[in-house]
């Protein structure tokens, strides 16, 4: 299925909540008339105003609408994207949040006689955006304009170790990794050595990493949490189902209904063979924030049990969820190979997404093992076996593999 929480997604500009709310007033206002049309803030539900925080992200955003109809501010403008990113984040409402920070961002860089500062960081800003959109080479094209005008800043290093990632440029990646690292040791550079370790096969050397990611980070913080997910997450695929769910209680503990801890727990029952308690863990993260990943864990296990009138009531769901991110700008071509193949059958139909995207970057990793699992399932094991290689040029140790090479040469 569809992993929903991958490191590089999932480490893209989260910021501190702390360093957002310097902007924040007591008296700005979410609702009083405007003189430009910017993007709505759309209300969270109830289960994500936590505390304080949903009363100073309305302040935030009244004040920077502010700025922006009174003098056409630029640095209200960047941050406002940056509020929307972490909304998208925070809520899974991503075909509003994306395409809000882009038009906040190609406002400013539409601009001309930026000052070198802001372009820099605009860029930056706009690079994460159209990774998290799946649009890599847009990224690492925007991502290299903003390193050409500043190259000792770690973000950007961030970046453009996530862009070569995606495009399977895995030397490229190690190298901005290592530069990453030596100028800010901090939850996110740890998070990236981590992940490129695991490509690597080195899952010992990822844990160890992770492990530093989350030290690293300020209790309480969404990103801590996302990278203490993470750290779970590799501990449930060593089967150390133990530890997994220590930490995903622990994170319920500091972020009361985080929805991906909430999810993370249902697949911990998954692992027990306690489909009763995972159906109802998936559905509680549901009813939080409408992540399809969840669904699909959700009609996952309606397809294992042969459930099929509840399978067909919540497939509509998943298709219109899909296309609203389409609509919106997101690329979904691996999610929608994953589903054909596995979730919905159709080879022809997962065959033609996956190639689709390994025509755009044909030598990643994930892009390669999904095509060898289409091609076996279509019993063409010679294109099978070159996606199979493909899959495995940086070493790692990926489960699926294994699944893939018993099949492919069971019969030898």
């Amino acid at each position: 299925m569809i992993k929903t929480t991958s490191i590089v997604t999932g480490l893209l500009f989260c910021f501190s909540i702390l360093l957002i709310f310097q902007y924040c007033t007591s008296t700005g206002t979410q609702n009083h008339d405007s003189t430009e049309d910017i993007s709505n803030l759309l209300v969270r539900s109830e289960k994500l105003q936590h505390g304080l925080e949903w009363d100073q992200i309305q302040n935030l955003y009244g004040q920077l609408r502010d700025k922006i109809n009174g003098a056409d501010d630029d640095e209200a403008r960047l941050t406002l994207a940056k509020l929307f990113i972490k909304e998208a984040r925070v809520t899974g409402e991503h075909g509003h949040y994306y395409p809000a920070a882009l038009k906040s961002l190609n406002q400013i860089l539409l601009k001309p006689d930026l000052k070198k500062d802001i372009k820099f960081r605009t860029l930056t800003t706009k690079a994460g955006v159209e990774l998290s959109l799946h649009e890599f080479n847009d990224a690492l094209k925007t991502a290299e304009e903003a390193y050409a005008l500043n190259n000792r800043n770690a973000q950007i290093h961030g970046v453009l170790v996530d862009a070569h990632v995606e495009l399977g440029n895995y030397d490229e990646a190690v190298k901005f990794a290592d530069k990453m690292i030596s100028i800010k040791p901090d939850l996110r550079s740890y998070s990236r050595v981590s992940y490129l370790r695991e490509i690597h096969g080195d899952n010992a050397g990822a844990l160890e990493a992770m492990k530093l990611a989350v030290d690293a980070g300020y209790p309480g913080l969404e990103e801590t949490a996302w990278a203490a997910l993470t750290l779970g997450e590799m501990y449930l695929e060593e089967n150390n189902i133990d530890q997994a769910f220590s930490i995903f209680e622990d994170i319920l503990e500091s972020r009361t209904d985080y929805p991906f801890a909430i999810a993370a727990l249902g697949e911990v029952y998954l692992a027990k063979n306690d489909l009763t308690a995972a159906e109802s863990k998936f559905k509680d993260a549901i009813e939080v924030i409408p992540e399809i990943g969840f669904y699909l864990s959700l009609a996952k296990i309606y397809k294992d049990q042969g459930r099929t009138e509840e399978l067909e009531q919540i497939k509509p769901e998943i298709w219109e969820m899909l296309e609203d991110d389409v609509v919106n700008g997101h690329n979904m071509n691996l999610e929608y190979a994953s589903i054909y193949t596995e979730l919905f059958p159709d080879y022809d139909k997962a065959l033609a997404y996956a190639m689709t995207e390994y025509e755009k970057r044909p030598k990643n990793i994930d892009v390669n093992r999904a095509l060898a699992k289409i091609y076996l399932k279509k019993n063409d094991s010679e294109k099978a076996t070159i996606h199979f290689e493909l899959a495995g040029t940086t070493g790692s140790e990926h489960p699926e593999l294994k699944e893939i090479s018993d099949e492919l040469y069971s019969s030898i």
